[in-house]
């Protein structure tokens, strides 16, 4: 009776809380990586070392409003669509970016778990 009930209604329950803590998860990741921008001069600095400081900010803004758009995104799945699928492929140019600047893979390691954590959140979210 038990393994029954965890079988069919434990996975439920599972799927249930998973989709809104993976949200979770990134998104406050990319709000605390978002905030550090403007209070350390260490974020500023690896933008200049990838030759992106122009795009810094833009950057930026971009991370921003896909943790808001992530949150947003549970209530409407299209907007949760944009925003993983967006964070997703912004963490693949990151990747990109990092593996043509030479760095380790533990450095680059952040980049490849968001990108394969908002696709997959793309995933539950495509399949609701």
């Amino acid at each position: 009776m038990y393994l029954h009930f965890l079988s069919v209604n434990g996975y439920n329950l599972i799927m249930n809380y998973l989709l809104p803590t993976c949200v979770l998860i990134s998104s406050l990741s990319f709000m605390g990586y978002s905030i550090s921008y403007f209070t350390s001069s260490h974020m500023k600095t690896e933008f200049e070392r990838f030759k992106l400081k122009k795009l810094g900010l833009f950057i930026i803004i971009l991370e921003i409003l896909g943790a808001f758009g992530l949150l947003a995104g549970l209530l409407f799945t299209p907007v949760l669509l944009i925003s993983a699928g967006g964070l997703a492929l912004l963490m693949l140019l990151g990747l990109i970016t990092r593996i043509k600047s030479k760095d380790s893979f533990l450095v680059s390691s952040p980049a490849i778990f968001y990108m394969i954590l908002n696709s997959y959140i793309y995933y539950l979210g495509s399949n609701q």
